[in-house]
């Protein structure tokens, strides 16, 4: 994501901070990380320069104060737990929510999940102790989306899931079972065109720890290469864990490849990774012509993939969370501000090809060299 020239980021980065105290208050080192999603030594270093610029004091030992009052104080705050800090869509659902909070004069409190079932648990008590209004909640883990949503029941606390439902909470993102159906539509008419419809294997690459939800990516896959194919007997679709990763796709694809003869084969996935991982595999053993793959997404390193030619990744389903940011402020204050919403709200979904992927991000938008490692 490109910088807007006119802009200085340390000082973006100080002004952060400042928004990160409220009148009065005093915070330590790790409140203003916690608050800011700044590394501790960023945080530290701009924390002693605006003390030396009059803007901060200290409080006491290890504890800060502003001495600057800001106008337009955000009536509400609202915390952002997000999934991790070092997935691409993770950095730009954040960057795309921050912007937004900017515009909407909403204080964001960041916490990092870390794919971890543990933090998420304890980060869910650090947003009730800041007293946030709203949280939106992004953790991977299905069987404690339960548990996070009664300490925010109990604190009386509203909850937008993203992409993982949790009870009782709106959901925002996508809808998985569509998502799937573009996927399998889309490798369905690929084989007709390129193989006649003859097709010998479907791999599929789940990630059953997420839950019932992103495995319908997976059940709206089969659905749609069953309408684009009749004749395509499903049922014996072979299903790979790999962990959404692109290491454990790009392991197991090389086990199953070599266990089995060369066939033709079609690879639907739950998301870009574990579809670069699979590619990886069939054109180190030389079957790169044996495969068609359809990853989920529309990840940089997806996106470059594409723009190679006759490359075997045929699509992949974007989801934009560049865009996320303005659709979930606009979700939170509504529910704030007690309006009605509906339950669910499923983002646009639109499939990504080698023919249209320069169109929906043209080259000089994304920054030569700077596509993601998956």
């Amino acid at each position: 994501m490109s910088k807007e020239p006119e802009t200085v980021e340390a000082v973006v980065r100080a002004c952060r901070i400042l928004q990160a105290f409220q009148p009065h208050e005093t915070l330590t080192l790790g409140h203003v990380v916690e608050r800011t999603g700044l590394s501790k030594t960023t945080s530290f270093r701009l924390l002693q320069s605006l003390i030396k610029g009059g803007l901060l004091e200290r409080a006491s030992k290890g504890a800060y104060r502003s001495t600057v009052q800001l106008l337009n104080v955000s009536r509400y705050t609202i915390g952002f737990a997000s999934q991790a800090t070092d997935s691409e869509f993770c950095q730009d659902l954040s960057m795309s929510l921050q912007r937004a909070a900017e515009r909407q004069n909403v204080r964001l409190v960041t916490v990092n999940n870390n794919y971890s079932p543990k933090i998420a648990l304890r980060n869910a008590d650090l947003l009730i102790r800041e007293g946030v209004h709203l949280v939106l909640e992004f953790q991977t883990y299905e069987h404690i989306a339960p548990i996070i949503s009664s300490k925010f029941l109990e604190a009386q606390i509203p909850v937008i899931a993203i992409e993982i439902p949790h009870p009782g909470a709106t959901y925002f993102g996508a809808d998985n079972y569509q998502a799937g159906v573009i996927a399998g539509s889309a490798l369905g008419r690929w084989a007709k065109a390129n193989w006649k419809g003859k097709v010998d294997e479907i791999l599929l690459l789940e990630l059953p720890i997420a839950g019932s939800l992103p495995q319908l990516r997976i059940t709206g896959a089969l659905a749609g290469l069953s309408q684009a194919l009749p004749d395509l007997d499903t049922r014996k679709a072979i299903h790979l864990d790999c962990k959404g990763t692109f290491e454990h796709s790009l392991d197991l694809v090389r086990t199953h490849l070599r266990r089995n003869p060369a066939k033709r084969t079609l690879v639907t996935t739950v998301n870009d990774p574990t579809a670069l991982g699979a590619l990886r595999a069939f054109e180190e053993a030389g079957r790169l012509d044996y495969c068609a793959v359809m990853g989920h997404n529309a990840t940089r390193a997806a996106r470059e993939e594409l723009r190679r030619p006759g490359t075997r990744l045929i699509g992949s389903v974007g989801y934009f969370p560049e865009r996320y940011g303005e659709e979930l402020l606009s979700l939170a204050l509504s529910i704030l501000q007690k309006k009605p919403v509906p339950s669910a709200v499923f983002i646009k979904h639109q499939l990504i090809t080698p023919r249209n992927v320069s169109l929906l991000y043209p080259l000089k938008t994304e920054g030569a060299g700077q596509f993601s490692a998956p």
